[in-house]
């Protein structure tokens, strides 16, 4: 029942935070997003290690049922790396910010095709 729960709300953060990575345009929102659905990953980990009646896993030589530590070791290695890309986003977000003054995708999507049309390129080519 518990583990249940636990999978349940990973399920319902990261339907959150994919709705809100599929409706924003603004560029820190989507950071936002992208890092609510990274703690949606943490909680299926948690949930992922959890047993009924587990103890820490230090072994004393008692006999039992252990909790699985590998999942928290995945769990603490996504903290790090969620951290790191997420800093990253939000840098390059400051960055695109100073040099385009805004962070709404769809004007920094018109941006750059005015910029690839008034080069002579035809406005299809790019991936903007």
């Amino acid at each position: 029942m518990m583990q249940q729960a636990a999978w349940i709300a990973a399920a319902l953060v990261f339907a959150m935070g994919l709705y809100s990575l599929c409706t924003q345009r603004h560029l820190i929102r989507l950071c936002v997003a992208l890092g609510v659905m990274e703690t949606s990953v943490l909680i299926a980990l948690a949930a992922l290690a959890w047993r009924p009646d587990a103890q820490a896993p230090i072994v004393t030589g008692a006999d039992g049922v252990y909790a699985d530590p590998l999942p928290h070791a995945l769990a603490l290695t996504a903290i790090v790396i969620g951290a790191a890309t997420l800093s990253l986003a939000l840098a390059l977000t400051i960055l695109i910010f100073r040099t385009h003054g805004t962070l709404d995708i769809e004007t920094l999507r018109d941006k750059g095709r005015e910029a690839h049309s008034a080069d002579g390129s035809m406005v299809g080519e790019h991936p903007l």
